[in-house]
């Protein structure tokens, strides 16, 4: 199979435009083309007024061999490489114990799917509750801010990731090939084919839900365990016959002891507890860089008209999307995080007394407001040295500053974009009603985060609109905060066998160990640290 990159077609062409263009490219007979497939579709938008959608082929020709003998040198043309998912071991007949994943979000999920297609029949531990009935608690948080601290938008069946766009790209570098492996396995589950193929692709909460449930069969059915609201408040460590620290047992809430020598630890970056318990057992881990900010929006209608033009709502590119960063006078680095078109700001606190946002979008993307984070990159090196959980107190600091200024009743503080630029409170609503419930409360957001973060914010947005005319409308909302970019932590890992670097039979992963940013990344280092469970198992050293 030949796979054919960059071929360019305006936005309104006909399907055996394609066609013409693969027959045209290799230099062949139509009567030498047998099929071709879609691999991947962008866009260039770089001109708003003459949008193109750019095609990466595989094709299947008559002589493929001699038709790519005659392009070599032709970059655009190579032969496909095989993106099918190879498992690297199976179970052996006698298996005398099953590795145990903590935490069912993506890379919790994909780790107890892989296991369990190899035969390991995982045991998965989640101390959230399944999730639709995850949802209801959410949804009764938002509609009457009664927070349930362990079924929330960050703890249950499904991860943080459920309650967001959906979005399933990544800049992570993976050469196996592993990115196609969790698509497929979402179709399979009922997620819309052209997630294989559109360049960003994304599903919205609502199908995630129902994809979530049949991949949780799928496991059971395989013969794995999964138990909710089963919280690991304790692990077990003790030395092994070389003096080693190794994984013996859990220790549930319930008290309850699960003997293992096989942990996959996959909590998520807001699992504060169990960041504090593995850093009391003396498991390494290190304070890491994330940012934080707050969530901006906008008419969705004008950010369509900024990027798209007179292509604007066109059903091919819908709602329109944006990625911005500005490198500020201070030092600092401001960027957009996290956006969602046609979406909602939501609030995502899992701890009592706190306000924090998150943006999550339908399938559809048809609500009137567009939204995405505004953040600031901080360091512990500059910001919250000493402590590795100093990042995780700085978060819940300014978490605790914004229910304060929301009113205390779980409202989010907000302010007009305008009136944050001019530094003056914000006293009632314009043309931009925000998305966030419960509500909003108007303020001045000026003591809402450190002033090295305000000050940055304040430069960002009028640069900002130089790329996104109408960025710095005044009636524009900012409401705060957005702590959660990422995990505070890293629970640092060998990069041969992915276990903890002083705690064998410990196998950190996803965005809660800091080796994640997203759904297809968690995802992805979900499958890579279930490998290496499987390869221990099936050949121990």
């Amino acid at each position: 199979m030949i796979r054919i990159t960059e071929i360019k077609l305006p936005l309104e062409h006909k399907p055996s435009d394609i066609i013409a263009a693969v027959i045209k490219k290799l230099g062949i007979n139509a009567t030498d083309l047998v099929e071709y497939t879609i691999f991947k579709r962008g866009i260039d938008a770089r001109k708003a007024n003459a949008i193109l959608l750019a095609y990466t082929l595989d094709v299947t020709v008559k002589g493929e061999t001699k038709v790519l003998a005659k392009l070599t040198k032709d970059p655009h043309v190579k032969l496909a490489p095989d993106t099918s998912y190879k498992f690297v071991a199976q179970a052996p007949e006698n298996l005398e114990s099953r590795p145990v994943v903590v935490g069912l979000g993506p890379s919790g999920l994909f780790a107890a799917l892989v296991l369990a297609q190899s035969g390991f029949k995982p045991l998965v531990l989640e101390r959230g509750k399944a999730v639709r009935d995850r949802t209801k608690d959410t949804f009764n948080f938002w509609r009457k801010s009664e927070l349930n601290t362990e079924s929330n938008v960050q703890f249950g069946e499904g991860g943080a990731g459920t309650f967001s766009d959906g979005k399933l790209y990544s800049q992570i570098k993976d050469p196996n090939h592993y990115g196609r492996k969790v698509l497929n396995e979402f179709v399979t589950a009922g997620a819309p084919e052209e997630i294989l193929y559109v360049s960003h692709p994304h599903i919205g909460t609502f199908r995630l839900v129902g994809m979530v449930e049949k991949m949780r069969e799928t496991i059971i059915a395989l013969g794995g365990e999964i138990r909710f609201e089963s919280r690991v408040d304790d692990i077990e460590i003790a030395p092994d016959a070389n003096g080693q620290s190794q994984v013996q047992a859990l220790i549930l809430a319930s008290g309850e002891r699960i003997a293992a020598n096989h942990v996959i630890l996959a909590v998520g970056h807001s699992a504060r507890d169990t960041f504090e318990m593995i850093h009391k057992r003396g498991i390494f881990i290190e304070a890491k860089p994330f940012s934080i900010g707050f969530r901006i929006e906008h008419p969705q209608s004008l950010i369509d008209n900024a990027r798209h033009g007179p292509n604007a709502q066109h059903p091919i590119l819908g709602a329109a999307d944006y990625k911005l960063v500005h490198h500020a006078s201070n030092g600092r680095s401001v960027y957009s995080f996290c956006m969602c078109p046609g979406g909602t700001v939501v609030a995502s606190a899992s701890e009592e007394g706190c306000v924090v946002t998150n943006g999550m979008s339908q399938y559809s993307r048809n609500e009137r407001n567009a939204n995405a984070g505004i953040v600031v990159g901080i360091t512990p090196e500059v910001d919250f040295p000493g402590d590795p959980l100093a990042g995780m107190e700085l978060q819940r600091k300014w978490e605790r500053q914004a229910y304060l200024l929301g009113g205390s009743t779980y409202q989010a503080p907000g302010q007009l974009v305008g009136d944050f630029l001019a530094n003056q409170p914000s006293t009632e609503f314009g043309a931009v009603m925000p998305s966030y419930t419960p509500s909003v409360h108007l303020t001045n957001l000026d003591t809402a985060l450190p002033e090295y973060v305000i000050s940055a914010i304040r430069e960002a947005i009028p640069q900002f609109a130089k790329q996104i005319k109408g960025f710095d409308l005044a009636d524009a909302i900012l409401t705060g905060v957005e702590t959660r970019t990422s995990s505070p932590i890293r629970i640092k890992r060998n990069d041969d066998n992915l276990q903890s670097i002083n705690t064998k039979g410990l196998y950190p992963t996803g965005e809660g160990a800091g080796y994640a940013g997203g759904i297809l990344s968690a995802g992805v280092d979900g499958i890579r640290v279930a490998e290496a469970v499987a390869l221990s198992i099936r050949y121990p050293t």
